[in-house]
């Protein structure tokens, strides 16, 4: 299985506070990965230093095997990896459609058809049949969603950018628990077509039934990393950094 992200002994700091000590990680091809740990130790620090969100003061970070250190966000994106943030922060004031096309970039052809993830690029179509309700809902603005509605627009507008690997942090944040279960079943079915996660959120369960591999944060360090068998069988590790 070919590797897609390489983080290796990665340091970045909030002014003089330093806020990660030596993260490394990796993703391969279709694979979902997990950030876990308690709010603090790391996680959306790294993830916004995946993104060049946050300048990295040591480290290597390498995507398909090129470089992203230094690069600004955009160019980051267009390499395949897309961001749904924690909070959705969809556009409030654009209609759904136009929150899915903003930022919008068609996939780079393989074999004489665009792919992504293994299948036909994404686009407007795929989109509104993956989420049926966005379709519905596509001329009412982004304010007028429910909580659910708009965080299938965040997931939707980073599919439109036809990612490679998909970063989730904290997807079913405050949502209801039927809500819930019908983002997990829509990262279930984007898994099953071979698109590559990394994933953020509280509900470890969850997260040992649907991701191959973990990694544990604590104070901006990696302290454990296994697969979700793995992770089953070191209780201490659940209840020493995860609170479960």
């Amino acid at each position: 299985m070919t590797t897609l992200l390489e983080v290796r002994d990665l340091h970045a700091s909030y002014g003089n506070a330093q806020a990660l000590f030596g993260v490394s990680f990796d993703v391969r091809e279709g694979e979902v990965v997990t950030l876990l740990g308690r709010n603090g130790m790391g996680r959306s620090t790294t993830v916004k230093c995946l993104f060049g969100l946050l300048p990295t003061t040591s480290g290597s970070m390498h995507f398909a095997g090129e470089s992203t250190v230094g690069l600004p966000s955009h160019r980051i994106a267009r390499m395949g990896l897309g961001l749904v943030p924690e909070g959705r922060q969809v556009f409030s004031n654009l209609s759904v459609e136009e929150n899915l096309v903003a930022t919008a970039r068609l996939a780079k052809a393989t074999g004489g058809m665009a792919k992504a993830g293994g299948q036909t690029s994404w686009g407007l179509d795929r989109v509104y049949g993956f989420f049926p309700r966005l379709k519905e809902r596509r001329d009412n603005l982004g304010s007028q969603l429910s909580g659910g509605e708009q965080q299938m627009l965040a997931i939707g507008r980073a599919l439109m950018t036809n990612p490679r690997i998909l970063v989730l942090d904290e997807a079913t944040e405050g949502l209801a628990p039927l809500i819930r279960a019908e983002i997990w079943q829509a990262l279930t079915e984007l898994k099953r077509d071979g698109l590559a996660q990394i994933v953020i959120d509280k509900n470890v369960g969850a997260l040992m039934d649907f991701a191959d591999r973990h990694y544990v944060l604590e104070k901006g360090k990696d302290v454990w990393n296994g697969t979700s068998a793995a992770l089953r069988g070191e209780t201490h590790i659940i209840h020493t950094y995860l609170g479960v």
